[in-house]
């Protein structure tokens, strides 16, 4: 795997992946930044629940759950001092659809969170990493 990652000026940097796709990290305006792109630590939170969503909404995909919809709202707290690690970090999945089985999200959650997940593996040496989740009742239309 290689990626670049290019200086665009102020406190910004356009990252590119290997497979071409580019996205650009800036820094508040008080750190010299324009605030035109994702700080790196919030990317880091974002890499790591795109990850785990990925996990799970594969896994609920196997079991055959009829999902509509999955969200993940992430909340981090850093350390105070340099460097100014994460030292808890929940995820709150939100999963919508037709009657899916309580124990089939756990499931998805802990497999992602303990063997597949690379992203919470690797932050969860760390950053005590915690997960929770809701299920909404998709509704007919």
């Amino acid at each position: 795997m290689e990626t670049t990652l290019k200086w665009a000026g102020g406190s910004a940097f356009i990252g590119t992946s290997s497979g071409g796709h580019s996205v650009v990290f800036d820094g508040p305006p008080e750190g010299g930044g324009r605030n035109l792109g994702t700080r790196p630590m919030e990317m880091l939170l974002l890499s790591m629940a795109a990850c785990s969503s990925y996990d799970v909404v594969s896994i609920l995909k196997k079991s055959r759950e009829k999902m509509t919809g999955c969200t993940v709202r992430i909340s981090a707290r850093r350390a105070d001092e340099h460097p100014k690690i994460f030292t808890d970090i929940h995820l709150h999945f939100v999963i919508e659809g037709e009657q899916i089985k309580e124990n089939n999200v756990e499931r998805a959650i802990r497999l992602s969170a303990e063997k597949y997940c690379s992203a919470s593996i690797m932050l969860g040496a760390m950053a005590n990493i915690t997960h929770d989740f809701e299920l909404i009742e998709a509704t007919a239309e």
